[in-house]
């Protein structure tokens, strides 16, 4: 909404803050550029806005007066919505930005508290005041004061409360003047690009959609690979890896997937692999063709979700197996962590109730019943010497199909 008052004109505009980049140093230029690129990217799907930085904020605006995206309470949910998920982002407020003095300041003060009163029953509020502009010939707290008072004035039933307020008014005095009273977290890390590529084993649990989401929030490109195993997995399992790679896609952009028809080489593991030791040689042969398909596509690290000690096949033993074969870092974001932690981080992100879905992935298909927990190097040699591990990659990659999404 755009606010006329006494020839004060108001715009809406979206200020937000910047975390852990404003550490960097002479590279700090070189994150900031990226960070800006990608909220331009996230936002061009929604409308048309300008981004541009100032005293180490950012500020959204629309590109045309003519447009009203921010006045649309839909339009700037799904605005705020899409900038939280940037990473780079420590916090974003909706504001509202004008010129003039204090006299204009209190006059939109006023008016912005009352715009709050008609949709929430506050009772106490404080204002906060930050005087950025040096010029301006009254300080932070008396800033603080007279607005605090000229919003008393107008509203009787207000009080202040300093400690635990229903409301706070924020008023920063910059080039511009504006206020806002929400503060909506964001992710933080870094931008993605920022980092290289990495490619993402990506089944249809919990885990390796949170694997790929820590990743990227520390500024790594995303694609992924999904193993597929028709007809034992359903086409619903394959539907619902590629939804998952959509919700990271509004956190990580746009993501390269690669389905590899896995059928014919687990059933050949599962003929001629030891059934204790299936599971590690179909990791390894995993690894192997997800490295070949990273190689091909510029991802220089490989990503899993798997966690120390969950399950048999992620022993210390069965994982320094399965790393022997890659010729890249295989990154394990989630191998400190526990089951519940994971979990707590795919609800917040949106993950999880499609990773619950009822559809099996193919590794749970061919399970071992009684998987060796401490493979040695002699067990795996035993486990392989029947198989043509050539042969199984080069099949696997053969199968491959790729969806961008």
């Amino acid at each position: 909404m755009r606010n006329t008052m006494d020839n004060v004109q108001a715009q809406n505009v979206i200020l937000a803050r910047i975390g852990e980049i404003a550490l960097k140093g002479l590279n700090r230029g070189r994150f900031e550029h990226q960070l800006i690129a990608n909220i331009r990217f996230t936002l061009s799907e929604i409308g048309s806005f300008s981004v541009f930085q100032s005293q180490s904020r950012l500020w959204i605006e629309e590109r045309e007066k003519s447009q009203n995206y921010l006045s649309d309470r839909d339009t700037l949910d799904s605005v705020i919505d899409a900038l939280t998920k940037v990473f780079g982002l420590v916090s974003v407020s909706p504001a509202v930005k004008f010129t003039g003095g204090m006299k204009d300041i209190l006059e939109m003060s006023v008016n912005f508290v009352a715009e709050l009163l008609e949709k929430s029953s506050y009772q106490t509020f404080k204002v906060e005041a930050k005087r950025g502009n040096k010029q301006f010939p009254l300080n932070s707290p008396e800033i603080c004061a007279d607005v605090g008072g000229a919003i008393l004035d107008a509203f009787p039933d207000l009080t202040v409360d300093v400690h635990n307020p229903d409301f706070v008014l924020y008023v920063e005095v910059r080039d511009c003047i504006y206020l806002y009273s929400r503060i909506i977290q964001g992710h933080r890390g870094l931008p993605v690009g920022t980092s290289g590529k990495g490619l993402l084993l990506l089944s249809g649990g919990i885990d390796s959609p949170v694997a790929g989401y820590m990743m990227a929030s520390r500024g790594m490109n995303l694609d992924a690979v999904y193993f597929h195993a028709h007809p034992y997995t359903s086409d619903r399992a394959k539907e619902k890896v590629v939804q998952l790679a959509r919700i990271l896609r509004s956190y990580a952009g746009n993501i390269n997937l690669h389905v590899v028809n896995f059928t014919e080489v687990q059933l050949e593991l599962y003929k001629n692999s030891p059934q204790e030791m299936l599971t590690v040689t179909m990791r390894r042969i995993m690894i192997r063709i997800a490295e070949s398909i990273a190689i091909q596509y510029d991802s220089k690290a490989l990503i899993t979700g798997e966690s120390l000690g969950q399950v048999a096949s992620q022993t210390l033993e069965a994982l320094v197996l399965t790393d022997e074969v890659a010729g890249m870092p295989v990154f394990r974001p989630l191998i400190g962590l526990d089951k519940e932690y994971t979990t707590q981080i795919a609800r917040r992100i949106g993950t999880y109730e499609t990773s619950i879905l009822p559809y099996e992935d193919c590794c749970t298909v061919f399970v071992a019943k009684h998987p060796q927990t401490r493979p040695k190097r002699d067990h795996i040699v035993n486990a392989e010497k029947n198989l043509d591990i050539d042969d199984l990659v080069q099949r696997g990659l053969a199968s491959v199909e790729h969806i961008m999404i």
